[in-house]
Parts: structure tokens; sequence; C-alpha cells
């Protein structure tokens, strides 16, 4: 029973924060999130694709195939990927992130500045564009779904000439990766119908579906088990799935006049042999040949190869001009006298030459001003002046400070074992950060450090490079995994996940002695569970964090929590469905943080399901990776990023000052403070070469 000398504080406590609520409820502004969010995504900085194609063998033995030489249709700047040819010639249809969101562009030459084809203005998601009798089709992921847990992806179609619009799929169903006959009279997609996404994120549980754009409500279900059609002809489908026998594998189906399979209900035949990965398939017009990427024994390179239909033999493309680069999702020019892919543009290439330190990205909140972070982990100085984070883990320095405008950068810690990023909120010259392997055991050795260093050494007229810290780490080397530290607002405690008792739960400490001042270590959460990854609000009321507890059997099932920080209080945040139901279940949230006015959420999460076919991109980790912001009691959720691959790691910090347009990257240099070169650094998805 609680005394009244107990409930006294907290009945202040309650009476303070009516205060507060009611005093945000009457200001015209507290409805609306504000502020700067930085954040990372896997891979995507560095990915620096265009849009290349070969000229078609005639005689396809290895003699005629190493005289190729690819050509470039897209500019250089950005990322531009997943193209289709417009005609027999040099215009191809693209996606680019050029504009900070992916839209769809039409490019004549890659010395010209490309077009912009069509799109929907509040989109902020497009893919696999298709040109067609004065159409585009595409993918866009514009329109939110009725449930949680379901693809936003659908195909559209705009009229080039006069921009009206149309939804091919209809209401309630997700499709992706469209393919459009020659004649432009059928559509096949990958789709998963009006069913919720089921989770899976190696191999998508898609159907191969088949409609006319004149009537797109009348489907067919060619096949129950496919992904990526192409037509040969108007009544070929080859697409790719993965076989009984664990490869990936290129399938065929035949469709009648009626738009059935004809060989009946799932009876689509395999095409290539095991012993070979072979995905993301185009067949030539004539059906005789199909291009396909493959991934084989021997080589860490994903290549694009072409398969005859007739002598069943592989004849190599890609890896004879380029064999030390990934090439990605082969296409057909209409007449099949060219084949296209996308790859890294190299090194040496014209273009955009040097990744940014932070890039911007288009927000769907008028509010909200979101930043790419070349790094990870990122925490906001106490004025939102600078950006701390950390490298890769593995061969960049572990820990650095990057001027919020993007255009300088120092390196406090050179060694790439630091991970996590908590910024004093009441010293400039203090950030805190965990030293250790990340993502592991409760038991692995991993403390948490205090990092020391004279803020004037970050003044503009400090020249970017290493700055000099002190370190003291605050936890013992026996106490088992201590990471993920998050100072509170007043500066004096730190609240950290510790694995010492055998099982990851949070606890306190102080910010400048740690565990070995007067208090220890105080502990605020206990289970055999997994509570990680706290954030303190910026009020000092609540400390957010994710956590299992719910079904701890289940390491994946993630929910929001609050608590206060004296342990009382504890409740969850319910943002897919309510408490008890199957979509609170399946909650897979993470790296949750607050807003500077501590009345909304950030996190990445899995609530949006998937918006592209995985299988088609470099390596991404989860199967989830948008994020998404919510208020405290988990209402008015709304997803911030769209697009196929993981975004994660969010901070969220005061709006500061105008993020200056970098434009083109190619105006950098390499010797400028605002990014560095750009190296195609990335590899295959980890889940299919451990198949090899």
């Amino acid at each position: 029973m609680t005394s009244p000398t107990h409930r006294f504080p907290r009945l202040i406590r309650f009476a303070a924060q009516a205060c507060i609520a009611f005093s945000r409820w009457i200001s015209p502004n507290y409805m609306e999130p504000q502020g700067s969010i930085a954040f990372s995504t896997v891979g995507l900085p560095q990915y620096g694709f265009d849009v290349f194609s070969v000229p078609v063998p005639s005689n396809l033995d290895a003699a005629a195939a190493e005289h190729l030489t690819d050509r470039r249709h897209t500019d250089g700047r950005s990322v531009n990927f997943n193209g289709q040819f417009i005609d027999e010639g040099d215009a191809v249809a693209f996606v680019s992130e050029r504009s900070g969101s992916a839209r769809i562009y039409r490019s004549d030459s890659a010395d010209h500045a490309p077009e912009l084809l069509a799109g929907i203005s509040d989109s902020l998601f497009h893919d696999r564009p298709t040109v067609r009798n004065g159409l585009v089709f595409f993918v866009s992921a514009h329109e939110r779904p009725a449930e949680p847990f379901k693809s936003w992806s659908a195909v559209y179609s705009t009229r080039i000439d006069t921009g009206e619009r149309f939804r091919l799929t209809p209401a309630g169903f997700a499709d992706m990766s469209p393919a459009i006959s020659l004649s432009g009279e059928l559509v096949a997609v990958a789709s998963y119908g009006s069913a919720s996404w089921k989770g899976d994120f190696h191999e998508l549980a898609t159907e191969i579906v088949v409609f006319r754009p004149s009537d797109p409500s009348r489907r067919f279900v060619i096949c129950d088990h496919g992904g990526w059609p192409t037509w040969a002809g108007e009544s070929t489908l080859f697409f790719h799935r993965k076989a009984e026998d664990g490869w990936w594998s290129i399938y065929r189906a035949d469709i009648t006049a009626e738009l059935e399979n004809a060989g009946g209900p799932d009876a689509a035949r395999r095409i290539t042999p095991p012993g070979v990965h072979a995905f993301t398939p185009a067949a030539a017009h004539d059906g005789k040949r199909i291009a396909v990427a493959t991934r084989k024994k021997g080589t860490i390179y994903r290549h694009i190869e072409l398969f005859d239909l007739e002598s069943e033999k592989f004849y190599p493309i890609t890896e004879r001009i380029n064999p030390n680069l990934h090439h990605y999702n082969p296409f057909f020019s209409p007449e099949s006298g060219f084949l296209g892919f996308h790859r890294f543009r190299g090194e040496s290439s014209g273009g955009d030459s040097v990744v940014p330190h932070l890039q911007p990205v288009r927000s769907p909140v008028n509010g909200i001003r979101m930043l790419r972070l070349h790094g990870s982990f990122p925490a906001f100085s106490p004025h939102g002046k600078f950006i701390a984070m950390n490298g890769d883990f593995l061969t960049w320095p572990g820990l650095l400070v990057v001027r919020s405008d993007g255009f300088k950068r120092w390196t406090l810690l050179k060694e790439p074992s630091a991970f996590y990023t908590a910024w004093s909120p009441t010293e400039k010259g203090v950030i805190y950060t965990s030293l250790g392997p990340i993502f592991h055991s409760a038991k692995a050795t991993v403390q948490i450090a205090r990092i020391t260093f004279d803020p004037a050494d970050l003044d503009d007229e400090s020249p970017a490079g290493e700055v000099k810290t002190e370190l003291k780490v605050l936890t013992r080397a026996d106490a088992g995994n201590n990471a993920f530290a998050a100072c509170s607002p007043d500066g004096r405690h730190l609240v950290f996940r510790s694995g010492r008792s055998g099982h990851k739960n949070l606890y306190i400490v102080d910010a400048v002695e740690g565990e070995y001042g007067a208090g220890g270590a105080r502990r605020l959460t206990e289970g055999e569970w997994i509570d990680t990854m706290p954030a303190w609000s910026p009020d000092g009321e609540l400390i957010a964090f994710s956590s299992n507890r719910h079904d701890p059997s289940n390491t994946d099932a993630f929910g929001i929590y609050l608590v206060w920080p004296d342990g009382t209080g504890l409740r969850r945040v319910y943002v897919a469905g309510p408490e008890g139901s199957a979509e609170a279940a399946r909650e897979r949230i993470n790296h949750v943080c607050f807003s500077p006015d501590s009345q909304w959420l950030v996190f990445t999460a899995n609530l949006s399901a998937v918006t592209a076919e995985p299988v088609s991109m470099p390596n991404h980790f989860q199967p989830y990776g948008d994020l998404h912001i919510c208020r405290l009691d988990g209402s008015g959720l709304t997803r911030l990023t769209f697009n196929g691959y993981e975004n994660g790691t969010p901070a969220w910090g005061p709006l500061g000052g105008p993020l200056p347009d970098l434009g083109s990257l190619s105006l950098l240099r390499q010797d400028d403070d605002a990014g560095e070169k750009l190296r195609g650094q990335f590899d295959e998805p980890l889940w299919i070469t451990c198949d090899i």
C-alpha cells in the first residue's frame, strides 16, 4: 500500500502534468510536430547508381560478348535506378532520388538533365515506370491502407499529355513490380491481394496477377507464388521465385486469351537450373531469351546474363564489362536490341562523386525537416547546431560530429567500436557513447563512456579533423552489456540498458561519475525480457523505451513503453491496435525518441510493411525500416519515410537554421568539408549469399 508521504508527490506530479497538458491544448501550435529529424538509411548514400545499357549481341558466344561496352543513360546525379526503355534508342524512364524522394524522370542523354516525367505530387515513393501508348505505368505509395501491416504500394497510370491519373490496383489491395505487355493491353503484377503483410521479407508471399488496364477490377491469378513478372509477347509470362531446393529461379506461365494460366492453377514451369540464383527477369519481345540477374558460386557480385531458352545456357554480359561491380534489374528495349540495367557509376565517372554528410529528404509533415545522415545513431547538440553520430562500426571512426548545415565534420573517436550517441542537454562539450560490439548478448562487455572536449574546437573557424577528447568509462567492465545511454534534461543522470542481471533491463546512474558514484546503478526496470534503447523526454517527465515484455519469448515483438524516472507509471503506447489485439502483438518498434516539446515520438517500425521486392536491392538487415511518428497516447500515427530501404536510428532536434541546397553533389570537391568520396561499397543480401 502506498503511504501518504509517497502519494503526495505523485499528486503534485499529476497536477503539474494536467497544467502542462492544458497549456499545450490552448496553444494553437501544440498539435503540430516541429523540428528536425536526422536518420540513417542502410547503404543508400553509397549506392551512386546510374542506368546503363549494352547492345544485345547477335552472336552470344563469349568472344562476341568480350567486346561489349556499356553506355550511360543518366547524368550521374543522385541515385538512379529501375529504368525502362521508352523507345529503341536513347530514351529511358527511370526512378531518381535527386529531389529528396523517389520520382520518375525521362532521360534522352547522359549529357543533359532529365525531365520529370510523371507522378503524383503528394507521393514520396515511385517505382518501376513503364511508358506505353502515351501512358506512364508505375508504383506509388501515397494512399494509406485502412489497416496497419498492409503494403502501401499500388499500381497507377498517368497520361503524359494531360496528367490525368488512374489507380489500377483495387482499393484495399497491394501490388508491386508491374510489367506492361508490348501492346500496353495487359498488366502483370506481384500482388499481395487484400491480405495483410505476413512479415515475410526475404521472399515475399506474392501472387502473379494479370488484368487489363481498361478493366482493372477483373483480376486473374496466374500463379500463387512468384514475383517480378515480365512479358514475352502477349501470352507468356516469366517471373522469379525461390524453388523448393533453395535456389532463386525463373519460371514460365502461358496465358490463354481469357487471361488464365493455360496449364492450370500454379502450373508454371521452371526455366533456370539449380546451382545458380537467378532473379528479376526481363524477357525479349520474341520470347527466345530472357535477361536475369544472377548470383553464382565463385563470385561476390551480382551480374546480368542472357539465358537462351532453346539451348538453356547462360551467356555472361556485365561480368565481361565490369567484373567487380554489382548489376541490378535488367530490361530490354522494345525490339530487344538493347539490354539495360543499373549499377554503381564508378569512382571516376562524371556526376556526383561526393557523399554529403547530410542530405535533405522530402517530408510529409510541413513542420518537420528531415535529414539523411551519412552515419548512424545521431544526437543533436543542446542548441541544434551540431549532430553527433557513429560510423559503420567496422572501418569508420567511432564518434564524429557534423555541423547541422552539413558542411563540416570532426572526428572525436577514431576507434570504430563506438555506437550510439547522446549529447548532454546542459554541456556543449559532453557526448555519451557505448564502447564494444553492437547487438551482442547480455554478458558481452560493452561500456558507457563520457566523452569530453572543448566546444571551441567546433567553432566556425576551427578546421575539420580530429578533436582532442577525454574519455571516462562510467560502467564496470564486469557489468555485462551496457549501451544506449540517454541523458536527463538537467544533465545529472543517464538511463541506459544493461545486461548485468542476465537480462537486458534499464538502469540509471550519475552522468558524471557513473556507477562509481555514491548512488551506484539504480535499477529502473526488471524482468526476463528485453528493455532497450531508452530516451528521456526533454521535459524530464518520462522515459520511453522499446521492450518485448508483453511477449518475452518473441525477440521480434517490440513495442513502445513509457515510465516515470522513479520507475512508476509504466504503460505501453499502442500504435497498431488496442491492447490485446492481433495488430498490437505484431508491432516491431525500435529507436524511439521524443520531439523537442515532449509531445510526440519518432521511431522505426514494421507498420507499413514493404514497398518493393527486397531481392531486387542490395542488402538490408531487418524486415522493417520506415520512420513513423505518433503522440504519447499512440494517436496521430504518421509515416515519414517512403522507400524500399531500411531507415532507422532517428534523432529529433530543434529546427535550427536552413539547410543549404546541396544541388548536384558533383559541385563538391573531394577536399570539401561537406562530404567524402563516393565509393559504391555495398553488399548482396546476406540471406542470398548464405545459401551459396
